[in-house]
């Protein structure tokens, strides 16, 4: 079979597959007695397996198939969750992903397997030793609701049995139902689902016989079997049944428990009727569909129709949605991107034709022309979840290989930026997590010295202000020693005289700048800090910290959005033309000679009682400035520093689109980059946090 087609959709589901179980591990360390957490983990598992089977990787499907193995325990209770064992789990996932990984770079390398296979066998066949619990087995009493029945072979494992035994400590009844159909049902499916839904409002399916997938495709014959836990009795529930047209016969049975061994048997489960563990103990439980039948002529006696209200859901249709290739998006928002272009050059020769007719057919095409901009914007778009979702585990492993207690908290996962940016931030947000854990949060013991809580917290906070995203790595750590930093930067000739708190915190960003004085694996090499400020300048966005000793640290990112299409103001530096991003100005000012003062040699602007460093750009630019009599200050505002530009002439607000340097210029660090004007001419975007 040639499996060349599917190997993308085998990667990209794989991937998103391990990122689950890495999640779902997390979550099960933290509640080990979640049994719906272990069943999902195994169905992913399983997924896994049976995919890398299907394509002959034979290695990836042997060690999710031993990964299996252990889940089973945990699902038949014979294995508790503990710290070594999802350890043991965790590099299971490794190996797998770095396996994937191999298949997608096309490597021959042999990922070596044996000792994380000897390693799963060893929990599998040893377990926990000193964990021992008591087997009970579900085993059906004869009663006196029973009607007619031999038995019922509806198979029960270990995990039903705890199910069924905590609904009983509930004042639950577990019943098996065994409904058979008329030979003359002519839509079977439909006649299932509305069993599973008026069984469904008066209880929970524990199992159901056939699956929720072979009653869709209409795979049985007449019979059907639930397991049901509900507060209704034996009696009721066969009522309920009856009650339903072209139902020929209802047979049920409580199951109750008998103190027996628990013969050994694995039974797999329905992953779509079953509400593993989901019970809800209330005094009453409240009607829910958890299963949507297709939507078909129902035929009952007016009497019974008249009983029933039926309320419309709305069926969500297959497809609703399309993968794409990245490529072909980013060719679409380059053909945007040419769009605007030559529309700001039309509105250019409209201008000068002053042509009415012309002006409003170019109104249309502009509107559609943003619409257009507006969607490609938004399907560029990706939520900082595919970024977070790998820091859980990351601050799990530090907080284990540094013996520290870490609560890891995440806000506004949800905040969507361009993919670009998304591709880019997730290295400077490693390097200032890790170095939280390490220089921030401190040991449990000097906390609680200090009368900390134990526990240290590290949030992770996103959210849109404006134009921009803000993401916070936020610590209740130690903060920073502002002498310790100055010390250091003295030691390394930087001259702090003169320099506020502020300043020489941020001093950390400095290259090469490290104050901890041991280098480990996680950091202390001074390169992470002054990566993290390339990468986001890089990005056009900012970095700064702020800290109190003993309290905490919070580094504070801000981003553009997108990197593709701005709004921008154009100024005149004497000749030339340039573009500063509306994102970073806060104002514009007239400029008078009499405002500039000197402050430790260097000009600076008094407006409204504050003192601003300004900055002449033609100086700065090697530019020849023009003599105009009237000039402008361009106030910016970069983290919390604010400049003054002075600027020439001023030439209006204008949807710029971000073209990249090349090679010949990409050294040039006081761009961003290049833009097309409608005049044609090409005009450099200034950085303006390079400026600083």
């Amino acid at each position: 079979m040639d499996t060349s087609q599917y190997m993308s959709m085998f990667l990209e589901e794989s991937l998103e597959n391990l990122q689950t179980l890495n999640a779902s591990l997390l979550d099960l360390e933290q509640n080990p007695d979640d049994t719906d957490k272990v069943n999902e983990i195994f169905r992913v598992a399983h997924t896994i397996k049976g995919m890398a089977a299907t394509m002959g990787f034979t290695d990836l499907a042997e060690l999710t198939h031993k990964m299996e193995d252990v889940l089973a325990e945990f699902r038949e209770g014979k294995l508790k969750v503990t710290q070594g064992v999802v350890t043991v789990l965790f590099d299971c996932l490794d190996t797998l992903e770095k396996m994937v990984d191999n298949v997608q770079e096309g490597s021959e390398e042999k990922v070596e397997i044996d000792n994380i296979i000897r390693a799963l066998a060893d929990i599998k066949n040893n377990g926990n030793q000193n964990d021992v619990q008591e087997e009970t087995q579900v085993k059906l009493k004869d009663s006196s609701n029973l009607i007619a029945k031999d038995d019922f072979d509806l198979d029960l494992n270990q995990y039903d049995a705890s199910v069924i035994k905590q609904a009983k400590e509930k004042g639950f009844n577990s019943i098996e139902i065994k409904v058979t159909l008329s030979e003359n049902t002519l839509l079977k499916s439909a006649r299932a689902f509305l069993i599973v839904k008026d069984l469904e409002d008066h209880g929970e399916i524990l199992k159901s016989e056939p699956s929720t997938q072979e009653i869709e495709n209409e795979e049985f014959d007449f019979e059907l079997k639930f397991v049901l836990v509900t507060k209704n009795t034996v009696d009721e529930i066969l009522s309920v049944v009856n009650g339903i047209s072209e139902v020929s016969k209802v047979e049920a049975a409580l199951i109750e428990f008998e103190n027996v061994d628990l013969a050994p048997k694995e039974v797999e489960q329905n992953p779509v009727v079953i509400k593993q563990a989901e019970l809800k103990i209330e005094e009453k439980i409240e009607p829910k569909v958890s299963v949507e039948a297709p939507v078909v002529p129902k035929v009952e006696p007016k009497q019974e129709q008249a009983k029933k209200t039926t309320q419309k859901k709305e069926v969500k249709k297959a497809h609703q949605s399309v993968r794409v290739d990245l490529e072909r998006i980013d060719n679409l928002m380059n053909m945007v991107s040419e769009l605007v272009i030559y529309r700001t050059r039309l509105e250019q020769i409209v201008n000068v034709q002053k042509s009415q007719e012309l002006n409003e057919t170019l109104e249309q095409v502009g509107r559609t022309t943003s619409d257009l901009q507006d969607l490609v914007m938004k399907i560029r778009m990706l939520p900082l979840d595919t970024v977070f979702n790998r820091f859980p585990r990351m601050i799990r492993d530090i907080s284990v290989e540094l013996n520290k207690e870490i609560n890891f908290v995440i806000e506004g996962a949800d905040t969507e930026l361009d993919r670009t940016v998304i591709d880019e931030i997730g290295e400077p947000l490693i390097h200032l997590l890790r170095n939280a854990a390490d220089h921030g949060i401190e040991s449990v013991e000097k906390r609680v010295s200090q009368g900390k809580p134990p526990v240290g917290t590290i949030r992770l906070v996103a959210y849109q202000e404006g134009t921009k995203a803000l993401i916070k790595v936020i610590d209740d750590g130690a903060g920073i020693n502002v002498e310790r930093v100055k010390a250091k930067a003295e030691q390394k000739g930087i001259n702090t005289d003169g320099m506020s708190e502020s300043d020489i915190k941020n001093l950390i960003f400095a290259q090469g700048f490290s104050t901890n004085e041991v280098v480990t694996d996680i950091s202390g090499r001074g390169v992470g800090m002054d990566v993290v400020k390339t990468k986001i300048a890089a990005l056009g966005g900012t970095v700064e910290v702020i800290s109190e000793e003993g309290k905490g640290s919070s580094f504070v990112i801000k981003l553009p959005l997108t990197l593709q299409i701005i709004q921008a103001l154009l100024v005149k530096v004497g000749e030339e033309t340039l573009a500063i991003s509306l994102g970073f100005i806060d104002r514009v000012i007239d400029y008078r000679e009499e405002n500039i003062k000197k402050s430790n040699g260097k000009e600076v602007i008094v407006y409204r009682e504050n003192v601003i460093p300004l900055i002449r750009l033609n100086e700065s630019l090697d530019i020849e400035a023009s003599e105009t009599d009237k000039k402008f200050v361009i106030i910016v505002n970069v983290g919390d520093k604010t400049i003054g530009l002075l600027v020439d002439s001023l030439l209006g607000q204008q949807e710029i689109v971000i073209k990249p340097l090349g090679k010949t210029l990409k050294n040039l660090d006081q761009y961003i980059g290049a833009t097309i004007l409608g005049n044609g001419l090409v005009t450099l975007i200034l950085d303006i946090g390079a400026l600083l």
